[in-house]
């Protein structure tokens, strides 16, 4: 019952847009889909989901004709094993470190022969059983992962990791690779500009390259370098963005008032 138009744009050369969605509330999602995004990114890792909140957000994606990829808390076998069989488009794995450590978090997300992911029919993900003997091809060929380049680490072995058969995306997280690099805050340092130069460079034509932009520039500059899966801000930052313009129209009346609240 996944929504693999996502993958499938990116294998034809299109670049997608989506937003990091940390809300559990299905009318967002909602507004999300009819905004035209093409994918959510499911934020578990720093979200309050629930199992069943991911699930009725992974729904309300497909109803909306959006690509549900969520990022788990880690890349343990029980947490990406539950998004997918809630019928998720894909993993976004953070917190990786080396490359076996993608290669283990690909066993557990494809089944035999690609890996060693659970099999249990009887999912939402599999249609509760009716989704025909061809289910594991289908979910093997669909199943989009991919994984945060995001600390030294991972950029120290780029090249390695475009050589991984089954991964989709290398997402740049410009924010923690300060961090890594010393730098905490601080996306425009000079390590860190030259560590996310150094992943477009060795990734570009090998692998899909991802990461988060906050404006037309930063969308222009990457799109113009090749990174096709762009996660535009995330639902919290857009609405903090909206609520604080509405909020200056209050601004003056505050000041005459001398109101404090």
């Amino acid at each position: 019952m996944f929504n693999a138009s996502v993958k499938h744009k990116l294998e034809a050369g299109e670049v997608v847009f989506g937003s990091f969605f940390k809300l559990d509330s299905p009318p967002v999602a909602e507004l999300f889909g009819l905004a035209g995004f093409d994918f959510l990114i499911i934020d578990a890792e720093h979200g309050t989901y629930t199992h069943a909140g991911i699930e009725n957000i992974i729904r309300t994606c497909e109803l909306m004709g959006m690509s549900s990829v969520v990022r788990t808390p880690d890349a343990s076998e029980a947490h990406i094993l539950h998004v997918l069989d809630s019928g998720a488009s894909g993993i976004q794995v953070p917190s990786l470190k080396t490359a076996d450590e993608v290669r283990d978090a690909i066993r557990k997300a494809k089944y035999w022969p690609l890996g060693e992911r659970g099999s249990a029919r009887a999912c939402r993900a599999a249609a509760y059983g009716q989704s025909g003997a061809d289910y594991e091809a289908r979910a093997n060929r669909d199943t989009l992962v991919s994984v945060h380049v995001e600390n030294k680490e991972m950029v120290e072995q780029i090249d390695e990791l475009c050589a991984i058969d089954e991964l989709d995306v290398l997402f740049i997280g410009p924010g923690d690779l300060s961090q890594s690099l010393g730098h905490p805050g601080n996306a425009a340092h000079p390590d860190v500009v030259a560590a996310i130069d150094r992943v477009i460079e060795v990734a570009a034509g090998r692998k899909h390259i991802g990461t988060v932009v906050a404006n037309a520039q930063q969308l222009d500059a990457y799109v113009a370098r090749g990174v096709k899966y762009i996660a535009w801000l995330s639902d919290l930052g857009m609405l903090r963005g909206a609520l604080g313009a509405a909020a200056k129209n209050f601004a003056p009346y505050r000041a005459t008032t001398g109101e404090t609240r």
